[in-house]
């Protein structure tokens, strides 16, 4: 009988691309991948733990996954594995947790599905060595995620990725290439290049510019993403290639935290408010269409009401298309930890609304500034109302309707309006499309 396995990922974009490589060699392997939630014989949970929250999802998959399937072998890796290994060994069931340093190689672990009276640990201090990877991931997805670089050095004072992580350390290029061309030669259009702290990129003396320009040279590749990047780590030379690549996005999510010069001291952040806005507002003129992401976070110890209006007036003047709002998490081992003057859950929660309800604002004025213009978009999948979604280079997530099979296709769009979160748009007939080129803006 072939064996069954179910596969759950927690928290970043970095994860789901770690947790793609373990899909691959199981499928490699003969296992029969199986949908969260179903029966199977054995559950890979990779796990995130930079909030209380985050840990409470790991636990409750694996409980629920024991509920349908209690002979299963439950294998646990990633962040939570490394920070919370007590925690999650008190949970009757578990078989397997690998720290973050041999996360990679967890199925190796695993030399047979039957059950363990106790759960094995297997965990270290991970090794600052670049490194490589076996394997392809396996996305279903358009777009494919390619973990270049890992762990942090920058210790900021709310978070545990450091202690979870590691120290920086930078994926061989010759590897990640590798990886790059096969997900391309798999029918990838779009790679997004990942990492904790990806601009701290280097290995044998390449930058994460290198990076991008490397594989920029894959035949075939349409798209390059970068995700998440730290603001002190964006080069010159970065932003003057994104601002003439036809293939890198120009997108940057650059994160923020506070708008208060205050609180960014007490987060051991490495800029403050006045640099940030003076970069974010150069690379805004560098790059025509220019998406601008970014995380705050909401309720860090010391935040009082002056605070938080000086971090919505920094989010409502600066160009940004949207922002991701977090809730300040207490972690242990952080300096963070030791800090007084906690905010309230109340006080978190209202606050975090009307962030949220800006961005959405601002997402909506992003989106609009679209109307009328013809735009490049990837398109993913088919809604059951018979409308393609794709995604544009800057973050424009478009619905235009065909009955034509559109999956990973490369298509011209007018925009002609906006619904909620999605922008409307016509398909560009192709004979239109050679004249519309070249007032494209996407």
């Amino acid at each position: 009988m072939e064996r069954r396995a179910s596969l759950y990922t927690v928290g970043c974009r970095l994860n789901q691309a770690e947790t793609a490589i373990f899909s691959d060699r199981l499928k490699q392997s003969d296992f029969q991948l199986v949908p969260f939630g179903q029966p199977t014989d054995l559950f890979v949970l990779n796990t995130c733990s930079v909030t209380h929250g985050a840990e409470a999802e790991c636990r409750r998959a694996i409980r629920r996954t024991l509920q349908h399937s209690p002979d299963a072998f439950i294998a646990v890796t990633g962040c939570y594995a490394q920070t919370g290994t007590h925690a999650l060994s008190s949970i009757p069931g578990v078989d397997l947790i690998v720290g973050s340093q041999h996360k990679m190689n967890v199925l190796d672990f695993i030399p047979s599905l039957k059950k363990r009276s106790a759960s094995e640990v297997v965990r270290g201090n991970p090794s600052r060595d670049d490194f490589v990877i076996d394997g392809v991931g396996d996305f279903t997805s358009t777009r494919a995620t390619l973990k270049v670089q890992d762990g942090c050095d920058f210790m900021c004072a709310f978070c545990n990725i450091p202690f979870a992580r590691g120290r920086e350390r930078s994926r061989k290029l010759d590897d990640l290439l590798r990886e790059a061309s096969a997900l391309v030669d798999r029918g990838h259009k779009e790679i997004v290049l990942s990492g904790v702290n990806i601009g701290q990129y280097d290995a044998d003396e390449k930058s994460l510019l290198d990076v991008i320009q490397s594989v920029e040279a894959i035949p075939g590749i349409a798209r390059i993403r970068i995700s998440s990047i730290e603001p002190t780590t964006i080069s010159d030379g970065l932003l003057k290639h994104m601002a003439q690549s036809e293939i890198v996005c120009r997108y940057l999510h650059i994160p923020l935290q506070s708008g208060s010069d205050v609180i960014l001291d007490r987060m051991h952040r490495r800029y403050g408010v006045e640099e940030y806005r003076l970069f974010v507002e150069m690379a805004a003129r560098m790059i025509p269409d220019l998406c601008l992401g970014t995380d705050v976070m909401v309720g860090f110890p010391g935040e009082g009401d002056d605070e938080f209006e000086q971090t919505v007036s920094v989010l409502s003047q600066l160009p940004f298309s949207y922002f991701h709002v977090f809730s300040y998490s207490e972690r242990v081992g952080t300096a963070a930890e030791k800090y007084e003057n906690k905010v309230s859950a109340q006080l978190i929660q209202r606050r975090s609304r009307l962030l949220r309800e800006l961005s959405s604002v601002k997402r909506l004025t992003h989106y609009q500034g679209y109307a009328g213009k013809t735009v490049s978009v990837i398109f993913e999948q088919q809604d059951a109302d018979g409308y393609w979604r794709g995604l544009t280079d800057t973050y424009v997530r478009v619905c235009a309707r065909s009955d034509d099979d559109l999956h990973r296709q490369v298509r011209l769009v007018e925009i002609v309006g906006v619904a909620g979160d999605r922008a409307l748009g016509e398909l560009v007939a192709p004979r239109e499309a050679s004249r519309r080129e070249l007032v494209m803006v996407s």
